[in-house]
């Protein structure tokens, strides 16, 4: 790597550190943060990724045969609250462009899918019981946010990159942070307070069931932000919010079903999985892909474990955020999904030699039934919404078609 590269990057780092500190001294209006919220301290995490960037830096940019990707090209994916409001509003003038186009998907197969928007939430639902609890869950999810991505940029004319919702900085009053505190540079508020049932996020069969979220203020439709107005399309799969109207209904698989977005943000859920220590002893203690993908995503759910996917999925809650199928129709879904990747990203280039192309698990949920191991020369489907690719093709963010790191 060049070292005017290095300087460069190693600056960009400094920088985004330097804001935050800034920030948090209560010079964080120009932000667009809302007065009194400050984040949280997240620089256990973020040292490991500076380490995990040094390296990266160290072995450099691999280009697997393609001439793509280089120091000089490589884009950056930052975090919400690091982006100005101007960014930040471009990003959900995006995603609301997207949710204005027409699908794509084919009709008879996906009758609820009435945007394009819609086409990502669609795939996700027919691939969810291959992509969960399996060797692709990293990849898939990777490549699937990657080609949202390149849909804001290329059909919406977006001109930033995907952002990440580091969950720390928020764990402990996510309601008022910049993702959900309903201003127009957020990524819209939490539902209007309306009686619910507790979360039963992990499918508990217990009475009462072990870990059900305590309800907190939320649970009716969203009435702030950029996406007060938006339709969520898709009949719910697996909704944990209870609605007398989903009760004993029979749906049409993939069928069409109008209403608002609801959402049941919860401190409960956030403070207890999804704080810096959680994601800094989930990147140390996990030396393996298998045990490190186990505990991101709840080791089994024993005895109420979320981990930080389920706890960042279940801070956002409601309907359809708290769907295992149809989280997607959040459009919250991609920033937690992005810092899934993050974590991963940081984890593999703490020993690039190592993890770089480390796959575990088989191609069945929690093989389940059993099945074959995955290899790196499986296929990550993207159906309408791209061009798939095998696993070994998406195990690096700057090799191939991919160029992007984190900051």
């Amino acid at each position: 790597m060049h070292p005017s590269s290095f300087t460069f990057l190693a600056y960009l780092f400094a920088s985004a550190r330097c804001l935050t500190e800034f920030s948090t001294r209560g010079s964080a209006t120009h932000l667009g943060w809302k007065p009194g919220w400050t984040p949280a301290d997240t620089s256990l995490t973020d040292s490991l990724a500076a380490n995990a960037f040094s390296n990266l830096t160290t072995y450099g940019i691999q280009d697997n045969g393609q001439a793509y990707c280089s120091w000089s090209n490589v884009a950056i994916r930052r975090e919400w609250t690091a982006l100005s409001t101007t960014e930040r509003k471009a990003y959900t003038d995006a995603v609301l462009c997207l949710m204005s186009k027409p699908a794509q998907s084919d009709p008879v197969l996906m009758p609820g899918a009435k945007t394009r928007y819609d086409d990502f939430v669609g795939l996700h639902i027919n691939s969810t019981i291959f992509i969960h609890a399996t060797a692709n869950f990293l990849s898939w999810h990777r490549l699937f946010t990657w080609t949202y991505e390149q849909a804001l940029r290329n059909e919406c004319g977006y001109e930033g990159y995907q952002p990440y919702w580091n969950w720390g900085k928020s764990a402990f009053d996510p309601v008022n942070s910049p993702m959900f505190d309903g201003s127009d540079y957020s990524m819209s508020g939490n539902g209007i307070h309306e009686a619910h049932n507790c979360t039963n996020a992990l499918s508990s069969t217990t009475i009462p069931p072990v870990g059900c979220i305590p309800p907190a203020q939320g649970g009716g439709c969203v009435k702030t932000g950029p996406f007060k107005n938006y339709t969520v399309d898709f009949m719910p799969i697996s909704p944990t919010l209870v609605e007398p109207e989903f009760t004993n209904k029979t749906w049409q698989w993939l069928g069409y079903y109008p209403r608002c977005l609801k959402r049941d943000v919860s401190v409960w859920t956030s403070s207890n999985w999804t704080k810096d220590i959680d994601s800094y002893n989930l990147i140390i203690r996990n030396n393996n892909i298998t045990s490190f993908q186990l505990m991101m995503q709840g080791d089994y759910f024993i005895d109420g474990f979320f981990g930080v996917h389920a706890g960042g999925h279940y801070t956002i809650g409601g309907d359809p955020g708290g769907d295992f199928f149809a989280s997607p129709g959040d459009p919250a879904f991609f920033l937690h999904h992005a810092q899934i990747d993050r974590t991963w990203w940081i984890w593999q280039n703490l020993d690039i030699e190592n993890r770089q192309n480390a796959i575990g698990g088989t191609i069945t949920l929690n093989n389940d039934p059993p099945s074959r191991n995955g290899t790196l020369d499986d296929w990550l489907d993207m159906g309408v919404l791209g061009t798939g690719r095998k696993i070994r093709d998406a195990m690096s963010t700057v090799g191939g078609e991919f160029c992007y790191i984190y900051i």
